[in-house]
């Protein structure tokens, strides 16, 4: 592999000979690893295919696989309703962190969440009754973002669109963060040329300056006493040790030691001796990854020390109040969810939302103060006196499935329903909305009009390929 000269004397420097040799062979000989992380919540008694299945991720053995080839992961449509997620096996490290931390319920933001990978990680660490907050400043990722928690269907989520600057002015808490900051990317060398291509000492310098820049946006809306996770995909100290150290020593925090297993092959910390916890190609079973906890110092506050004045916050809030992002629902829309009862309604423009009730006023804060994406349940469009079903219900893993007559697919005409192509519905099927099954799981909806059916999956989501698989491809069980 071709590095960059400049990448190659500093990490050789960085790491000693030894180190950086088996780095460079991991880097050089090895093929990346593939692995994928299940939903539990999705995929209770099934495994992967005895066939493909390789070994569990030692890091997060519950739901964590190695595969041992890497199938056609778009033409299997248990993937596109959210029964796994396609997760380079490091990055699942997050699942270990809290579980290991985390035992009562908390509220947790994570800060730069796109794709959705640690999202839909942490969600399923999570202790129930927990909510997540998944943001992604950029409007394109963001999007994809929302998709892949709505597929991932728990509805203990809000998911936004926001920089973190946004977040310190909305005054919201958090117990704790994930701070997977952007980076420079050198532990995705071996899997994205362009990674490797985009490399420089530069860029380098921005990443460590802008990570800073971040962590102390948003430092205001930790709890005192709360995590900070902060993580990268790259391997130079900058960004990684250096960080961290001057987030403890600059903005008051303590290191929080993880317990690991030395056949991990976890490496510790390069510079210092400060509890890191390093992944690397040729070293671990795993692309490049840099994690640290730190626990921030509690001072006796309720937590807010800076911002707008308690007097110019309730006149901005007056204003705000009279101009709302979202509003409640005083009409009868059911809610075709296993427990009903514990949700509550709101409405954004056409879009109607079930929103668990317990965090209501939690939603409906941040509806005022950020660009909320998604939250909760989405049932549906009002069209009329009809409410258009959402993928969101039939993605969701409380949905009520007797609320709806549903249909179950073939393999083939489950990937050309996923195309949004109209699939076809057997002779007797009961005019309106059907709910779409593939192996006993929602994909999706159709509105059965009688000569014909309307398919109601996004456009957005559909798959674009033309390809038709010689075979059926799948993973799971």
């Amino acid at each position: 592999m071709n590095l960059p000269i400049d990448f190659e004397q500093y990490t050789r420097q960085l790491l000693g000979d030894n180190l950086y040799d088996r780095l460079k062979t991991g880097l050089d000989n090895q093929a990346t690893p593939t692995s994928i992380r299940l939903n539990p919540f999705k995929t209770k008694g099934k495994d992967v295919l005895d066939g493909l299945n390789d070994t569990a991720v030692p890091w997060c053995k519950d739901t964590g696989r190695y595969l041992k080839t890497r199938p056609n992961f778009t033409f299997d449509p248990l993937l596109h309703a959210g029964a796994y997620y396609v997760q380079e096996a490091g990055s699942m490290f997050v699942d270990h962190v809290v579980r290991t931390l985390i035992q009562q319920p908390v509220t947790m933001l994570d800060l730069c969440a796109a794709p959705g990978g640690k999202s839909t990680a942490l969600r399923a660490a999570l202790p129930e009754g927990s909510l997540l907050f998944s943001n992604e400043p950029m409007r394109t990722r963001a999007q994809i973002l929302s998709e892949n928690l709505q597929k991932f269907g728990h509805e203990d989520v809000i998911v936004t669109n926001n920089y973190p600057r946004d977040y310190r002015k909305s005054r919201l808490m958090f117990d704790a963060i994930l701070a997977d900051v952007p980076c420079s990317g050198e532990g995705m060398f071996r899997k994205d040329d362009g990674a490797r291509e985009e490399w420089s000492l530069q860029n380098v310098d921005n990443c460590w300056q802008l990570q800073r820049e971040i962590v102390s946006d948003v430092w205001h809306c930790l709890r005192p006493g709360g995590l900070l996770i902060y993580s990268t995909c790259t391997f130079n100290a900058h960004e990684d040790e250096e960080n961290v150290e001057w987030i403890a020593n600059e903005l008051g925090a303590d290191f929080v030691e993880i317990p690991v297993q030395p056949e991990w092959n976890i490496t510790p910390a390069v510079v210092g001796n400060a509890p890191v916890y390093r992944f690397m190609p040729g070293i671990s079973r795993s692309e490049g990854l840099f994690l640290a906890v730190l626990r921030k110092h509690d001072d006796g506050t309720d937590g807010y020390s800076e911002g707008v004045s308690d007097n110019k916050k309730q006149k901005k809030d007056k204003k705000k109040a009279g101009k709302p992002n979202s509003k409640q629902l005083s009409t009868n829309v059911d809610i075709p969810l296993t427990n009903a009862a514990d949700f509550c309604l709101r409405r954004t423009t056409e879009r109607i939302y079930a929103i668990p009730s317990r965090w209501a006023d939690v939603y409906d804060n941040a509806a005022k103060a950020l660009k909320v994406m998604h939250a909760g349940v989405c049932l549906g469009t009002e069209k009329g006196k009809d409410v258009i079903p959402d993928q969101s219900v039939a993605l969701s893993r409380l949905i009520n499935k007797e609320a709806y007559p549903h249909v179950e697919l073939s393999y083939a005409d489950a990937i050309n329903y996923l195309r949004k192509e109209a699939a076809p519905l057997p002779y007797g099927t009961p005019r309106g909305f059907v709910l779409i099954t593939y192996k006993g799981t929602p994909i999706g909806f159709e509105k059965n009009i009688g000569n014909r059916a309307n398919n109601l999956y996004p456009q957005e989501w559909r798959i674009k390929s033309s390809h038709v698989p010689e075979e059926e491809s799948s993973v799971i069980e």
